[in-house]
């Protein structure tokens, strides 16, 4: 089973497997019917193509069959955390009296897992030039919410917790941006603004972003062939339907690999090690 991102050697795997997950995104979480999805979905109503042993009929298809989302989607291991440490084995199938909790316990760990995945890669990006205990005892707090009890998972305030590590994130960025050294002068020509930039569609073919910040931009559609991203924050940028051929992403800040996932690319795509090359991505003949 292919991971996200990494098998952590820190603490925990946040890497989706699958083998070990009673198919929880197949049925907790609802979708609608769009580009990503043929039809609407409830939550708690199982997908049509989930088996009965938790696996998906159609995997190898899915795109083909217009599942673009289900290619995109990764729960950051919280699948396989819901399954077999919160709710110890016991399946929804098996155990109904549990149905609804474990259906509502799943994405809030899904997304402290996300939480958990990024602060260790701020964990990563500060040690040696920075004392990492701020960011590790984040890290062990989110963590520790994560590992706990379902009544006490319901009770968190997903969006606090994300709040409280705000700073140290961004700090983290900062400081690992600024080992760039020469950072270029963002092309204002062609829309680029830094922060929250709205670059759906943009023609971005070639731009330098080394050591910039592009967090929390729209780059929807964006032409991004060639552009040098390495060291450029790419912290909640949608870059669903973006042209990464070419393009370096080697040590891009907070990349994650639903947003991989998301672009278009090709074999000259650099990628960091870890991520893992979507199927979909052309080759070149």
């Amino acid at each position: 089973m292919t991971r996200t991102r990494v098998e952590l050697g820190r603490r925990e795997d946040l890497g989706a497997d699958c083998a070990d997950c009673f198919g929880l995104c197949c049925v907790a979480l609802s979708f609608a019917k769009s580009a990503d999805f043929p039809f609407d979905k409830d939550a708690g109503e199982p997908c049509t193509n989930l088996d009965d042993q938790d696996g998906c009929r159609i995997h190898p298809h899915l795109r083909d069959r217009g599942f673009a989302g289900c290619t995109v989607f990764d729960c950051f291991g919280a699948g396989q955390k819901v399954s077999r440490s919160t709710f110890a084995g016991r399946s929804w199938r098996d155990d109904p009296g549990t149905r609804a909790e474990m259906f509502a316990v799943f994405p809030v760990v899904r997304r402290l897992h996300e939480l958990l995945w990024y602060l260790d890669e701020a964990i990563g990006l500060v040690t040696g030039s920075r004392d990492p205990a701020p960011w590790t005892a984040a890290f062990t707090h989110v963590k520790e919410l994560s590992d706990a009890d379902p009544a006490t998972v319901l009770a968190v305030d997903v969006d606090a917790e994300y709040d409280a590590c705000r700073d140290l994130l961004v700090s983290a960025s900062e400081i690992a941006r600024a080992e760039v050294g020469r950072v270029t002068p963002l092309d204002s020509g062609r829309g680029v603004r830094g922060l929250g930039s709205d670059l759906a569609g943009a023609d971005l073919r070639g731009v330098d972003l080394r050591g910039q910040t592009l967090r929390g931009s729209v780059a929807l559609g964006a032409d991004l062939r060639d552009a040098e991203l390495s060291r450029c924050d790419l912290l909640g940028v949608d870059l669903r339907g973006a042209d990464l051929s070419g393009a370096d992403l080697t040590d891009a800040v907070y990349l994650t690999q639903p947003q991989v996932n998301s672009a278009r690319g090709d074999d000259r795509t650099r990628l960091s090690a870890g991520f893992a090359r979507p199927s979909h991505w052309s080759r070149r003949t």
